[in-house]
């Protein structure tokens, strides 16, 4: 039996139906062909899941495999394990080729074959592990290599009209598991049961305004009490008392495009020191809101906030930066790092980008008020004030409860 080291395996009469209508994918590719133009790129290498998605519609699971588009001034191939056979292609909007395990190393053979040897390589350097980094330069022998990863998250910054869209439906989304946590909140519950609650309930909104899509990665982090302190803390089975502080964070998931709704809650009711924390959080947040105008940088608007605080006297309690970008990211792939509210990023906001107000205050165990404060609010930048697509209301009127 001859067992090759690729082949195409275009599974079905038809492909499925992808994110977004072929011409985005086509404006998208045309917008890297500008950068491969603009830097004599030959061909460009994606391996991170987040660009093999947004310039494909194909978001692969790994298991340890690598995965790539590779796109050339005239193609856009993804390539594949043959362990997911027809769903590559049937999720993608290009041509696909699966390379096979027969022989080690038939991944880096099929790209070869697509780029050709001794050409003008792009790739992700931040995506690259040193192993993999040394097979391409093995089989591609580039004549030159390029980082081309800060390039395309600054085209995926600048969201389009359809991506805004689906990043709108993602916040819809997150609202009602919002709503179905509250309804499930109560004094004994455990932290997993209202966590399922919450996802139950995005993934049937999901389901039901994307009926063809694929349904993967939504979840929550439902946190209470000391389980509040991280922002990423993981769900436990801490059942919840009365008084304690609760920390909702809805993330659903639609094709890779990730949003989130995040709330401070009490159980019953509020002490006065934890309500003194939460209302200066809070108003942190409205003042950030405040300040997500064109023009205005990503530490411009980190300083003033700092500012803010620390005339509360509240600065020190802070843990991270104020916000981040929104688009294809994920908790376990990728982020638009150039597009978060941090005392080293420069970036200026344009109309277009999406961005979080998120401040969070954590006050330590054992002191007045102890807990982790976090309000977390969506914003599409726009050409006047921001426009806020979060409608889950916040603060002590609505999230007492229980």
């Amino acid at each position: 039996m001859i067992r090759p080291e690729q082949y195409r395996l275009h599974n079905g009469d038809a492909k499925d139906a992808l994110p977004f209508a072929a011409e985005e994918y086509e404006d998208r590719l045309a917008g890297l062909r500008d950068i491969m133009e603009l830097h004599s790129l030959d061909a460009v290498v994606l391996t991170s899941m987040h660009n093999v998605a947004y310039y494909s519609g194909f978001l692969y699971c790994s298991f340890g495999r690598p995965y790539a588009c590779v796109v050339t001034k005239t193609d856009c191939i993804t390539v594949s394990a043959g362990i997911d056979a027809g769903q590559p292609w049937r999720r993608s909007v290009g041509d696909n080729i699966t390379y096979t395990d027969w022989t080690r190393d038939n991944f880096w053979r099929v790209v070869a074959s697509i780029t050709g040897t001794g050409k003008a390589i792009g790739c992700e350097a931040d995506h690259l592990t040193m192993e993999r980094a040394e097979k391409l330069n093995t089989f591609l022998k580039p004549k030159r290599g390029m980082d081309i990863a800060p390039a395309t998250m600054q085209q995926r910054m600048m969201k389009s009209p359809a991506e805004i869209a689906l990043i709108k439906h993602g916040s819809n989304v997150a609202d009602v598991g919002g709503y179905a946590i509250r309804e499930a909140i109560a004094v004994g519950a455990t932290e997993l049961e209202i966590s399922i609650a919450g996802r139950g309930a995005m993934e049937r909104e999901i389901a039901k305004r994307f009926p063809d899509a694929e349904y993967r990665d939504t979840w929550v982090w439902f946190q209470s009490g000391l389980n509040t302190d991280g922002a990423h803390n993981p769900v436990t089975s801490r059942k919840l008392r009365h008084g304690d502080i609760l920390s909702l964070n809805c993330f659903p998931m639609i094709s890779g495009y990730y949003t989130a709704l995040e709330r401070t809650l009490f159980v019953g009711e509020v002490d006065d020191a934890s309500l003194t924390v939460w209302q200066h959080n809070i108003a942190a947040h409205e003042y950030g809101m405040t300040l997500l105008r064109p023009g205005a940088s990503c530490a411009e608007i980190t300083g003033k906030i700092n500012a803010f605080l620390a005339e509360r006297d509240m600065l020190q309690y802070r843990t991270f930066g104020y916000g981040h970008s929104f688009g294809l990211l994920s908790h376990y792939y990728g982020r638009e790092a150039a597009l978060e509210l941090r005392e080293d990023i420069d970036t200026v906001l344009e109309p277009g980008m999406v961005i979080s107000m998120e401040p969070m205050l954590t006050i330590p165990h054992g002191a007045p008020g102890a807990g982790g404060y976090r309000e977390h609010d969506i914003f599409v930048v726009t050409e006047d004030a921001p426009e806020n697509i979060t409608h889950y209301p916040y603060g002590p009127e609505f999230n007492v409860v229980g």
